[in-house]
């Protein structure tokens, strides 16, 4: 993406790319199938509260939360703070709109940071913590406070933003789309992709 990176920093480079993998791959995926979980509830408190069960019961799923997303939220979480505060923007050799895309993915991904710890505090570690039940009645009454759907909203939204354009620029960064057309190709899928998932999303908090 549009920063400046010295030749003589193969650490970085290798940082960057695990950087994008992270984001793509557990976090990613971890993020459809969240998205997936809480869609059910668009067909009623049993298929939700039957998902949510079902997931509680996986056998060492607090080795697979800390291994598979935990570790990787710190690193992609803790390197993408790097990135957005101290990496600088290279406006001359980069285009007018990946430098707009690059500025973009940084505000999403600290907005999308700030509504994920809210929401694993609201949820999972008051879960752990203090035994709080997860099913559709509790997200039901949560939601149900208009300044927590509208927050639930905007970070839904920026969370699928930043995913999603992750995707495009992860692409680039690995090399995969090196040309301008591939990579106006990439961006028109990964925007259908952003708008489908951002309207199920906004649909899922509405159904609750």
């Amino acid at each position: 993406m549009a920063m400046v990176y010295s030749k003589a920093s193969p650490r970085r480079f290798v940082l960057t790319r695990l950087h994008s993998l992270a984001g793509i791959l557990p976090l990613g995926m971890f993020l459809l199938e969240h998205l997936y979980s809480n869609a059910l509830a668009l067909l009623g408190p049993d298929a939700y509260d039957k998902q949510v069960h079902m997931l509680q019961s996986l056998p060492f799923l607090i080795v697979i939360e800390v291994l598979f997303i935990g570790l990787p939220l710190l690193y992609h979480a803790g390197y993408g703070l790097y990135i957005a505060f101290i990496a600088r923007n290279n406006a001359i050799s980069y285009s007018y709109t990946r430098n707009w895309m690059f500025t973009l993915q940084r505000a999403s991904g600290v907005l999308t940071l700030i509504f994920v710890i809210y929401h694993l505090w609201a949820f999972r570690i008051s879960n752990l913590m203090f035994g709080a039940p997860v099913n559709y009645q509790a997200v039901q009454e949560h939601l149900a406070n208009p300044m927590i759907l509208l927050f639930y909203m905007v970070g839904v939204v920026a969370t699928i933003f930043h995913f999603t354009n992750g995707i495009w620029a992860g692409l680039i960064t690995w090399g995969i789309t090196v040309g301008a057309a591939s990579q106006k190709i990439s961006a028109k899928i990964t925007f259908v992709l952003f708008i489908v998932l951002s309207l199920a999303g906004i649909a899922t908090l509405f159904s609750f």
